[in-house]
């Protein structure tokens, strides 16, 4: 079997960035072009995974609803990672967060990387 091409993306912006939603179209373009694609959500992206939060987000009004990219990850078998001290710091637990997205630290993105995902950061 072909080795899959992995693409790590790091969003440390949050609901109200519109740089964040050009985080998640990148994201939906590399599953398109055949990626495997892992989310780091830190800093203030960990708010993209709460429940709730990307119902009505919609940062730029020309990409598709950031709900619908996110949704379009977790249904091609991609990761949702939020970190877990971004995530206690909010007051976020994993019962808080959406369902496919889970609490995992660097050593769990960092281990993607190691397998050669490519990556890049909003």
């Amino acid at each position: 079997m072909k080795n899959q091409k992995k693409l790590v993306i790091v969003v440390t912006r949050g609901c109200d960035d519109e740089r964040a939603s050009v985080a998640w179209s990148v994201a939906n373009g590399g599953i398109a072009t055949g990626y495997e694609v892992t989310m780091f959500l830190v800093s203030a992206g960990a708010d993209w995974a709460r429940r709730g939060a990307a119902e009505n987000a919609r940062p730029n009004p020309l990409d598709p609803p950031v709900k619908e990219m996110m949704q379009t990850i977790i249904d091609s078998g991609g990761s949702i990672l939020v970190c877990p001290p971004c995530a206690k710091v909010r007051g976020y637990d994993q019962d808080d967060l959406i369902e496919g997205a889970e609490l995992a630290g660097s050593a769990a993105m960092l281990g993607v990387v190691s397998n050669g995902a490519s990556t890049l950061s909003f």
